[in-house]
């Protein structure tokens, strides 16, 4: 795969951690690029550590393989630098030299200390695409702040339109079950250097990314944003309910719950006639959308009944066969025992020398040309450190070794 994926004549130079940049660097891995992630020796990516579980359990000289680390780092080929040594700040400049990217989530400044930022390495390579992803960008009066994705989630006004409505028991405003900030802004910091490639082809020259996730989760608030421009009203909390479209929430079935998530008017007389609730497609006050929606709170009893008599299975398979869009939910488990998912190659399963089996989701892009998924899996800490030097740098083997048996641990920032 690497030799005739889309990317496989990129190389790209991992110096972020945690989530929204490896992220990124992951989907750029798939493609074919060669992705060599710079960590720490002795420690590595912060995720290593952040289980349990693991696939491989941490020792005193290894620290394991967590499932989260497991999540975005296949591909990548991991070598141990000390960029606080003066040693380790050349090998990063002449790996920047050979690389057509840079990805990089410090703090603003981190690198500028080290002689490692961007105006330091466009000084090596003028065609280098720099990808910054912090918090809160680079400039406002927020940019030295840490922004972490559950942070970003409140600032953002994303936990304010999730969650149980205002007045139900339980409520609150209601984190996103995983680090949806961190993720969205890896995917948009991956378009906007697939831009910067592209732009490269034509000018020649490189550019510099000021990616934030801020700025990202606002953005991705799509409708609910716009609800508020248009109305100056700022939306709540509705909890499963759509603000712009009914009946489109959760419904409880005689045996569980289920999905109705109805987006039109004909959807609507469809499902009516399905539940032997004609009428109420024909009532002026639920007839349309708009209608609907002024009426929600008079609607949506009246369809809990109904749904409430059938199980979840009888429904989908009774408003399937109708063009009605509806669905369980599905844990995990169940998630990858559907057929759907199996059928699309979503489960994979990887090997290396540190574990057998290390299993993977698969990239969701299918391109009919060939796999969009690498086959490498995620690397055990330092596992390519000779290996990079040497194809990269074009490093002889003693040179390698003895900068292998002086590499020293990092200082603590």
């Amino acid at each position: 795969m690497q030799t005739t994926a889309p990317l496989s004549h990129l190389r790209v130079l991992d110096l972020s951690r945690v989530l929204a940049g490896p992220w990124a660097t992951q989907f750029l891995a798939d493609m074919g690029a060669y992705v060599i992630k710079v960590e720490k020796p002795g420690e590595g990516d912060d995720t290593r550590g952040w289980g349990p579980p693991y696939l491989v359990e941490p020792e005193a000289d290894n620290p394991g393989l967590s499932a989260y680390y497991l999540a975005c780092n296949r591909g990548k080929r991991s070598i141990e630098i000390d960029m606080a040594t003066p040693e380790g700040q050349a090998l990063i400049r002449r790996l920047a030299a050979e690389c057509d990217v840079v990805v990089e989530n410090y703090k603003v400044g981190g690198l500028a200390k080290y002689g490692l930022d961007y105006d330091d390495l466009k000084q090596v390579n003028p065609r280098l695409i720099w990808c910054s992803i912090t918090g809160f960008g680079q400039t406002g009066p927020y940019a030295k702040r840490a922004g972490y994705d559950f942070l970003i989630q409140a600032m953002s006004g994303l936990m304010s339109i999730t969650g149980k409505p205002a007045g139900e028991p339980g409520a609150e405003p209601m984190k996103v079950g995983v680090a949806i900030s961190d993720q969205i802004c890896g995917l948009y910091g991956l378009s906007a250097i697939l831009t910067a490639l592209i732009q490269r082809d034509r000018t020649g020259q490189g550019e510099r990314i000021d990616m934030a996730l801020l700025d990202t989760q606002i953005a991705t608030l799509a409708n609910q944003a716009s609800n508020y421009l248009v109305s100056g009203q700022p939306p709540g909390r509705m909890g499963n309910a759509h603000p712009n479209v009914v009946p489109y929430q959760v419904f409880k079935t005689a045996d569980g719950h289920m999905i109705l998530a109805i987006g039109n008017d004909g959807q609507f007389a469809r499902f009516c006639a399905v539940a032997g609730a004609g009428h109420l497609a024909a009532d002026p006050l639920y007839r349309t959308n708009s209608g609907r929606i002024v009426n929600r709170a008079a609607l949506i009893p009246l369809l809990a009944e109904i749904i409430a008599g059938r199980g979840t299975a009888e429904w989908v398979a009774l408003l399937e066969n109708h063009a009605v869009p509806c669905g369980p939910i599905n844990d995990l488990a169940q998630v990858f025992a559907d057929p759907q998912v199996q059928a699309r190659g979503l489960r994979r399963t990887l090997s290396s020398a540190a574990a057998p089996a290390i299993p993977q989701v698969g990239n969701p892009v299918k391109f009919a040309s060939g796999p969009t998924t690498s086959d490498r899996a995620p690397p055990a800490l330092g596992a390519d450190t000779a290996t990079v030097l040497r194809e990269v740098l074009g490093m002889a083997d003693p040179e390698i070794a003895a900068l292998l048996r002086h590499r020293q641990r990092p200082a603590q920032e």
